[in-house]
């Protein structure tokens, strides 16, 4: 029997689906086989940002939504098979994140709640295939933050025997913070958290002005200067002082939060670009203080989500980052293009609810113990 999976991610950026077929040991240790991303339906793009907030009709909406993202995703499951020759039945089962449209752990109870939008039990019927999914909720329950959920993952494919930081840059930027290996390893040590804003705020501008979903290579920011008091109110948000561990989403990094900061600053009219130019400055430097008070002995940093591609916001980091002993590199290092290592984790994740192995860290998260996470819906 091999050990097949499939992981399905749609991130913060909202602006495709990434799915890979992974081939998984018994130890853990994962070998992408294949990647493909589809973009996301602009419909349902569009439903998904008004679902960012309170509105008319949302649970009616969101469940609709909901159907409508497992057809996609159940789509990119078809094409995955196909590309590679596979039946359902070769497959142990797929991870499927969802889409978050929530995430407020702690709050308003003391519990608060974390919403992933999928309908799982459409996907596992239009794929016949058994879905792994809800991954965040069990940590939420355990008292932890449900987030960021990757560190896991990180740890048992990235560790090497210097301190080593993997850098995620989705639409949220987020840490993991992985010791030197020892003998035996201590994944206790391990430390993790989400940063601020990763590419959110950049492709929001970029839509709104170039009409395009990203700006390509960062050249766009780069024709424009640094408006520093709006970088200053920007980060002057009580996110960034606050101690891991933490994690955060659309929920505060939106289109209305940085709205607010243009008014208040009275930025509002200036050039395009240069608010562009600022809202980068903002992504790396966050990054940058994260990794300068919470480890500060880091030698090496690994990049992976589509900020990788940024090379402007790259360099930005590692100018801002003198302590690094080496170039900054992609996880392309392991031979997991950066694209694909998220829906790769929740493959990963998917075989960690199978073979019952824990798979969150309470050091990154906060829960009061390891928890085996996700729900299991059969073919």
């Amino acid at each position: 029997m091999n050990n097949y999976y499939i992981g399905i991610m749609s991130g913060t950026s909202l602006d495709g689906i990434d799915a890979v077929l992974a081939d998984i040991s018994d130890d853990g240790k994962l070998k992408v086989l294949s990647h493909i991303d589809l973009p996301m339906d602009a419909s349902l793009r569009q439903t998904y940002f008004q679902l960012q907030k309170s509105s008319e009709n949302e649970l009616h909406l969101e469940a609709l939504a909901a159907n409508q993202l497992a057809i996609h995703y159940g789509l990119s499951v078809e094409k995955i098979l196909k590309i590679n020759g596979l039946k359902p039945t070769d497959i142990q089962a797929i991870g499927a994140h969802g889409q978050t449209i929530r995430h407020q752990p702690g709050l308003h109870d003391g519990i608060g709640y974390t919403l992933q939008s999928l309908n799982p039990a459409l996907l596992a019927e239009k794929a016949s295939i058994n879905v792994i999914a809800n991954f965040r909720a069990r940590d939420i329950a355990a008292g932890g933050q449900g987030a960021p959920l990757v560190p896991a993952f990180h740890w048992s494919q990235f560790a090497q025997n210097q301190a080593t930081a993997v850098l995620n840059i989705g639409g949220i930027s987020n840490l993991s913070l992985l010791p030197g290996l020892t003998n035996p390893p201590n994944q206790e040590l391990v430390s993790g958290f989400d940063c601020g804003p990763g590419n959110a705020l950049m492709d929001h501008w970029a839509l709104l002005h170039l009409h395009q979903p990203f700006d390509e290579g960062g050249s766009w920011a780069k024709q424009g200067q640094v408006i520093e008091k709006l970088l200053l109110s920007l980060l002057s948000d009580p996110f960034f002082k606050k101690a891991p561990p933490k994690s955060t989403g659309r929920d505060l990094f939106n289109a209305d939060w940085l709205h607010h900061h243009l008014e208040i600053t009275n930025t509002h009219k200036s050039a395009p670009e240069n608010i562009q130019a600022t809202l980068l400055a903002l992504t790396a430097q966050s990054i940058a203080e994260s990794l300068q008070q919470y480890a500060p002995l880091t030698k090496n940093l690994v990049v992976c989500g589509g900020g990788s591609k940024n090379k402007h916001l790259i360099q930005a980091i590692q100018n801002l980052c003198p302590f690094l002993e080496s170039p900054i590199e992609t996880t392309e290092k392991f031979h997991i293009d950066p694209q694909a290592v998220e829906a790769a984790a929740f493959a990963w994740l998917a075989w960690s609810h199978q073979v019952k192995r824990p798979a969150n860290m309470p050091a990154v998260t906060g829960a009061r113990g390891l928890r085996i996470l996700g729900a299991h819906y059969p073919a």
